[in-house]
């Protein structure tokens, strides 16, 4: 029995957002053999899930960057920032004037103002609005209807000041480099964070404890499957500390040329349908 950890975004699913049939069969066929699938993504807990639910398949998952590890009967394991980081990080965010949003136990909450700084962030550059909005950056772009799983913040110490709302994750958008990086300089000040990236405008930050090789690790310890025994597969930054932790690393063809440096392979592209290709290579 193998344990395989797939990243979303860039890995399994295709440009167009959508999960080949190519990918499916190969994912249910190792699933029929005794192996355990899981995904392994920056998403929150209730995107994997609406995911997993339009394809008709089942499989643990490690949400938010691994920092939610969710196995079908078991209770959800949290690896949660402190309230200090979380304050210190949102003075750093609130000086730039940057939109973020906090990925938490009870849905993603984001400032009133979110939709107002993702314009005003965009305003100066009309041609990459109209890009990300036909990539998978659309999905944050857009204003988000005020729902269960979305809420709206006016001062972040509502949301820090609850004592039954934990925070896993901070999701923060900037489309300009340099600023970017200028924030994650700052952000790595902060003692007791991890800081990372996982396309070319977001910056993720989380506690240290808490990614996607915690994520990896916490499954492969519940079904009794040794680290050797496990495959990871994924395209950027946010996915190393999983590839990291993995038996055997596997960067996408389309992975940043970083990860693919640091892997032990390297599979299809995204759209080449490269999960299956790694699938039957090395499980089936």
């Amino acid at each position: 029995m193998k344990l395989v950890a797939i990243d979303l975004d860039g890995t399994l699913l295709s440009s167009n957002l959508s999960i080949s049939e190519e990918n499916l069969t190969a994912i249910r066929e190792a699933q029929n053999e005794g192996n355990i699938i899981m995904i392994c993504s920056g998403r929150a807990p209730e995107s994997i899930r609406e995911l997993l639910d339009e394809y008709d398949f089942a499989c643990p998952f490690a949400a938010s960057n691994g920092t939610v590890v969710v196995i079908e009967g078991e209770k959800p394991k949290y690896i949660s920032m402190n309230k200090q980081n979380m304050l210190e990080a949102a003075e750093i965010l609130e000086s730039y004037g940057v939109p973020y949003k906090l990925y938490t136990n009870d849905g993603i909450w984001m400032p009133e103002d979110w939709s107002a700084k993702v314009r005003s962030a965009l305003q100066s550059n009309p041609e990459l609005a109209k890009c990300l909005l036909e990539s998978e950056y659309k999905q944050f772009i857009e204003q988000p209807k005020r729902t269960d799983n979305n809420r709206y913040f006016r001062h972040i110490q509502d949301v820090i000041n609850r004592g039954d709302l934990s925070v896993q994750k901070f999701f923060i958008l900037q489309f300009n480099q340099h600023t970017r990086k200028e924030i994650m300089e700052q952000l790595e000040n902060i003692a007791g964070i991890a800081v990372t990236t996982s396309g070319d405008y977001n910056v993720e930050i989380m506690d240290e404890k808490g990614n996607k090789g915690y994520g990896l690790k916490a499954v492969a310890k519940h079904y009794n499957i040794p680290l050797e025994q496990t495959i990871a597969i994924g395209d950027n930054f946010n996915d190393v500390p999983m590839l990291e932790a993995a038996g055997l690393s596997v960067a996408m063809g389309n992975a940043e040329p970083e990860v693919k440096e640091m892997c032990d392979i390297m599979t299809r592209t995204n759209d080449e349908h490269g999960v299956a290709y790694a699938i039957r290579q090395f499980v089936l």
